[in-house]
């Protein structure tokens, strides 16, 4: 591997993070997550961030051998537990308006594959999360989320330590192999909000989707936006909380989703790679779980609460995507979600009810839980529709190219 490329590289993806990932401000606080791994982009990213005005950055890593560790020999009453000190470090981000960065890679399930999946799933700090999730979609943090290029990972995708081969689609997917990566990154969130506003501004009571395995129908939320692209924060710092992204999303009705979905590539669940999945709903809730591989993974994490069985988000995502183009299933979310159309069990946004108290958001239909779990359904057979209130049906993806115009 080119040493000098591998480090222009990681010096522009480094400026990519900072100055439009979170577009950090001068005096602005930045906390990083990343795992030991990811060291050589953390230390750029701290660097880019001194450069920008920071006033501190302050990294917390973390290593999957560790957590192997808790899952096989930890009580049971330590898998969910969050140490006091890591809640109060996020919920004073949130306070102060902090930027935060968040590094993934791999699953690591090769790592995981001899451990208990009920255990493994349930192995994540509960009070953390909340206090996470409350910051984020609060919008109190201008925060980011990343992967870095690993031979683990690029074993787990291809079969082989190839990372030149990993970088290069992780550059292509993040537009690092354009002359401008931020001048590109700005014209394609202008493209997502543009599509935002057209589905906005149709108010589809539902939305269907009908391919192999999946014939469902889910109800939207009256008043509901979609989102895409950029992100804002309540003090109006704007930010791309994923980077890459290529999705326009919302927040359906937790109530109303009826029918089956299957997964259409497997996905990263915590550490487990769930295969083959289906699902049967009824009443909003998730009432059937099958699949090939992870189904115990899978139905753990829907035990974690009454919110858990029920969807948060539904997320388009068309053939333009430049993850979808790399024609990589890199079985890291952030990257598949970003790859294909997707829907979420878990949580919903706040956010997507603008106009609605947030007293109210219950009531109408929003989702709440501690968890949120994104699952690729998108394939070029799959039929995505409006459906409008008067049952007028309004096509928006066929063969993965955009249809839903002005």
């Amino acid at each position: 591997m080119n040493d000098d490329r591998t480090t222009r590289r990681l010096e522009a993806y480094a400026r990519l993070i900072v100055r439009t990932g979170v577009n950090l401000r001068p005096g602005q606080e930045l906390i990083v997550q990343a795992r030991v791994e990811h060291a050589p982009l953390v230390r750029l990213v701290a660097e880019e961030a001194y450069r920008v005005g920071a006033r501190y950055v302050d990294v917390a890593f973390a290593d999957a051998g560790v957590r192997h560790a808790l899952v096989e020999h930890g009580p049971d009453d330590a898998l969910d537990w969050s140490p006091p000190w890591t809640v109060q470090r996020i919920e004073r981000a949130s306070e102060i308006n902090a930027a935060a960065v968040g590094v993934s890679g791999g699953s690591d399930s090769a790592l995981f594959a001899d451990l208990d999946t009920g255990r493994l799933a349930r192995a994540r700090p509960l009070a953390y999360t909340r206090a996470w999730i409350s910051g984020v979609l609060g919008g109190h943090l201008s925060w980011s989320l990343v992967a870095y290029p690993t031979s683990d990972w690029a074993t787990e995708i291809f079969g082989e330590p190839d990372v030149e081969r990993l970088w290069d689609a992780v550059a292509h997917a993040l537009r690092l192999d354009e002359d401008d990566p931020a001048a590109a990154w700005q014209a394609r969130a202008d493209e997502l909000e543009r599509r935002c506003e057209l589905l906005t501004d149709r108010n589809f009571d539902a939305i269907r989707y009908r391919g192999p395995g999946t014939d469902l129908e889910v109800g939207l939320i009256a008043g509901h936006i979609w989102k895409g692209g950029r992100d804002r924060t309540v003090t109006g710092q704007v930010h791309m909380a994923n980077l890459p992204t290529e999705e326009v999303f919302t927040s359906p009705h937790r109530l109303r989703a009826e029918g089956t979905l299957r997964a259409s590539v497997p996905f990263d669940l915590r550490g487990t790679i769930v295969e083959g999945l289906e699902l049967r709903f009824a009443g909003g809730r998730i009432v059937d779980v099958r699949a090939d591989h992870g189904a115990d993974a899978v139905r753990a994490d829907l035990a974690t609460d009454e919110g858990a069985s029920h969807l948060g988000e539904v997320a388009l995502v068309d053939g333009t995507s430049r993850v979808g183009q790399t024609g990589v299933t890199f079985r890291n979310t952030l990257f598949d979600e970003n790859a294909r159309s997707h829907v979420a069990w878990g949580t919903g946004f706040g956010f997507a009810l603008p106009d609605i108290p947030e007293a109210e958001h219950a009531e109408r239909g929003l989702n709440a839980s501690s968890t949120h779990i994104d699952f690729m359904i998108g394939r070029d057979e799959l039929e995505i529709d409006g459906v409008e209130a008067d049952g007028t049906v309004v096509p928006i993806l066929r063969g993965g190219a955009w249809q839903l115009t002005g």
